[in-house]
């Protein structure tokens, strides 16, 4: 069984893809769909709104997620199949935002998109959006599920959002610099609802590519964790690449697996896969971002608002 149909549109009614209304300023997996869901005010420009949580940042990952959205809607019946963003400007979850689609090509096969993110008259992010009309397979294969223990073993992590449950497989607090291991992260997720919206449900899988990544990359190095990111260290993502492998549906918990492969410079690398529970290859995703000392200037920024 899975909770996304092939061939629905970003048009349909929003009362088949959210099931419940969230409270306002509630963070939640009802509330990030909405917020994902961006809403046109022209054929190629849309507006959405944020959720920054407890910090005054927006998460890179959460202007993807609205640009996949924003794309899905300018080309319908379209099916998104990969998407890379670059975040260059921080994001105030307290102001709106617009996303204006530049359609670069639109064949019969495949389509692509430009998407530009601004808050303010200000270009904050750039996303590159492929898209193409489903077909059959002429062969087909993925690489298997990790072997990795399974959600009911693995530990529950707290990173609040109602309706999401974050399990973590071997490790008890990923924050904690003395949590040392491979630069490797396991993450089992539950999400209620799970959107039925084929553009809404790679939205939210796109969402958590990013949340781990610099985790898995500290956790290699004694004394270094992401309990000091924003207070000692400066962490932001940069880069985020997703791919969409079809049929993109589930149903209970999804395996996001973090490789870190290279940190140095300033800068780190690191590739990832979901998988369903049942061993199904639906994402792949890789992740650059900025592993820097703080510099003494923005010690004056207060935590909640710094990189």
């Amino acid at each position: 069984m899975t909770h996304t149909r092939s061939g629905t549109g970003p048009g349909e009614d929003a009362a088949n893809a959210i099931e419940d209304t969230a409270a306002p300023g509630e963070s939640s997996v009802t509330r990030m769909l909405e917020i994902f869901d961006v809403v046109p005010v022209g054929v190629n420009t849309f507006t959405g709104a944020s959720d920054g949580g407890s910090r005054k940042v927006v998460d890179g990952t959460q202007l993807l997620a609205q640009s996949l959205v924003a794309v899905a809607k300018r080309l319908p019946g379209r099916s998104i199949r990969s998407a890379h963003a670059i975040f260059t400007r921080v994001v105030d979850p307290d102001e709106p935002l617009e996303f204006v689609v530049d359609v670069t090509h639109e064949g019969r096969s495949m389509a692509a998109a430009a998407v530009a993110v601004q808050q303010n008259g200000r270009r904050c992010a750039s996303v590159a959006v492929l898209a193409d009309t489903p077909a059959a397979d002429v062969i087909r294969h993925h690489a298997p599920r990790p072997r990795v223990a399974g959600p009911e073993e693995a530990i529950v992590a707290e990173m609040p959002m109602a309706g999401r449950e974050l399990r973590i497989v071997g490790v008890a607090d990923v924050n904690d610099p003395a949590e040392v291991g491979p630069p490797e992260l396991s993450a089992w997720l539950r999400y209620e609802p799970i959107p039925v919206r084929d553009d809404l449900a790679k939205a939210l899988l796109a969402h958590f590519t990013g949340h781990l990544s610099v985790s898995a990359t500290m956790r290699a190095h004694a004394g270094v964790g992401t309990s000091q990111a924003h207070h000692t260290i400066s962490t932001a993502v940069m880069t985020v690449t997703v791919s969409f492998h079809e049929p993109v549906g589930w149903d209970g918990w999804l395996l996001y697996s973090h490789e870190s492969t290279q940190v140095g410079g300033g800068m780190s690398y690191v590739r990832g896969q979901v998988h369903t529970e049942d061993g199904r290859l639906i994402a792949s995703f890789t992740q650059e971002a900025m592993i820097r000392p703080l510099r003494r200037e923005h010690a004056a920024i207060p935590s909640a608002a710094r990189l």
